[in-house]
Parts: C-alpha cells; structure tokens; sequence
C-alpha cells in the first residue's frame, strides 16, 4: 500500500510516495526527471524490486510538478525543495530506518548526486544521468562530471548505450560503478535488467534486504 504525503518546502509543497516494509534495513528516496514523473518506468521497476527484496521505497514529485508545471526550476530550487523534503522524512516515517540510499533519473540523478553529503546519505543511485547538456547558443555546455564526483559516497550510474547525453566513466576511487545498457535516455528497453542491476548494487553496497 502506497502513502502519499504532502511534505511543505520553501518553494511549495512537494509530495512523497511511501512504499514503507516494517523493520526495512534501507530506504530508497527516488526522485523523477525534469519533464517526467514519478511513474517512469524505471523508477517504477526499481521501486517494485527493491520493496519486494524487503526495503522501503519513497518517489519524491518536486513542488514545481505538484504544481502542474513541466519546466523545472534551477538547481538551487530543487535541491532547497529536497532538502526539505529529506529533513521531513527522516524525522518521520524514515527514522528508523538505518540506511539511506538517495537517488532519481535524469535530473532527479543529479539532484541526489549534489545533496548527497548533505543528507547524510549512504550512496547514490543514478538512473540515466545526464552529462553533457546539450551546446547553447554561445557553443558547448559544461559537463555535470563534477556533480557526479562530488557526491561523496559510492554511485551507480545505470546509463543506455545510446544516451544523446553520454556515459559517464566509471571511478573506482571514489566508489563509482557504471553499467551500461541496451537503449536510451529512457531506460525502457528492459526495466527489470535496470531493476536487477540496481538491487544486486544494493545489497553488495548497503547490506543484504537493500
């Protein structure tokens, strides 16, 4: 059974889907790309395999979404909002779950990546990352790598060969894995390989029930 809450931020009230298994060793807190939704059907795999192998799952929608619009504020925005979020959470129906693993797709991926440290997260889970935005009018975009280095603790990165937005390399000094699979940005060519690969992660990097 899925718990929905409102949870308030300082640019609006977000909304937190709760998938919640009693005595959960770890909880997954997922949140969506800039355009989509927490109904992506990688983050909605993920989310099944990871409440059926015994942890708690919640997909975060960022107030702008709850709000009706498809185009996403700036960083700084998202991450005040999943912040606030995180802080709710964890002094409610997360705490007393021992590990906490953050995460998302897309922008969703980056946002963990950045607020990583200061949640107290215990690793990253990327879902499509994006790297190298696309060029601006004024030439290339700088690469989000330093988003990925910096997060602080270990990463999966679960990246489609095809991705328009690169692949990110692995890292094994800073405890960064990347998988690459058939398809795209979109993860959708097989969801319960993404699935598969991001619980085996769990478990070897937060313990047996992640």
């Amino acid at each position: 059974m899925t718990d929905v809450l409102a949870l308030s931020t300082p640019h609006g009230p977000a909304r937190a889907h709760c998938l919640l298994r009693p005595d959960a060793p770890v909880a997954l807190v997922l949140g969506h790309g800039a355009g989509g939704s927490v109904t992506a059907p990688d983050l909605q795999a993920v989310t099944a395999r990871v409440v059926a192998d015994g942890g708690s799952v919640v997909l975060v929608e960022q107030p702008y979404r709850v709000a009706g619009k498809r185009s996403a504020p700036r960083a700084p925005t998202l991450d005040a909002a999943w912040l606030a979020v995180l802080e709710a959470l964890r002094a409610g129906p997360l705490a007393n779950v021992p590990r906490l693993v953050c995460g998302g797709r897309s922008s969703g991926a980056r946002v963990a990546c950045r607020t990583a440290t200061a949640v107290g997260a215990d690793a990253v889970l990327c879902l499509a990352f994006p790297l190298q935005p696309p060029p601006r009018r004024s030439g290339p975009a700088p690469s989000r790598q330093p988003e990925l280095d910096a997060a602080g603790v270990p990463v999966l990165v679960v990246q489609g060969e095809s991705d328009r937005f690169g692949v990110p390399a692995p890292d094994p000094d800073r405890a960064r894995e990347v998988v690459v699979v058939a398809g795209d940005h979109g993860l959708k060519r097989d969801v319960a390989g993404t699935a598969a690969i991001a619980a085996a992660w769990l478990a070897r990097t937060v313990g047996p029930g992640a």
